[in-house]
Order: C-alpha cells, then sequence, then structure tokens
C-alpha cells in the first residue's frame, strides 16, 4: 500500500511531459507556418544566390 501511495505523490515524470506539449506545440507552429513564408524565404535565397554570383 505504500508503494501505491508514493507512485500517486510521484511527480518526476510531469516535467518531461510538459516539455514534451511544448516541443509538439512548438511544432505545429512550424508546420503551420512553412508554407505561408516558404515563398518569401525561396525569394529571399534567390536574392542573396543571384548577388553572390559574379
Amino acid at each position: 500500500m505504500i508503494k501505491f501511495v508514493r507512485f500517486l505523490k510521484d511527480e518526476s515524470g510531469a516535467t518531461a511531459i510538459e516539455y514534451g506539449l511544448i516541443a509538439a506545440g512548438i511544432g505545429l507552429v512550424l508546420v503551420a507556418a512553412a508554407p505561408l513564408i516558404g515563398a518569401q524565404i525561396t525569394a529571399l535565397f534567390g536574392a542573396i544566390a543571384t548577388a553572390l554570383t559574379p
């Protein structure tokens, strides 16, 4: 019974789960934002490549 109570009070995995949720949220934002800024990034790198070409 004591082991069961200790198990219920144990919060050591909570931090790992919270970090996982934060990382998943950031990943979703990046995936959602990629199509919106993809054309702008392509144009930026194209301009840089043109400027570097002699």
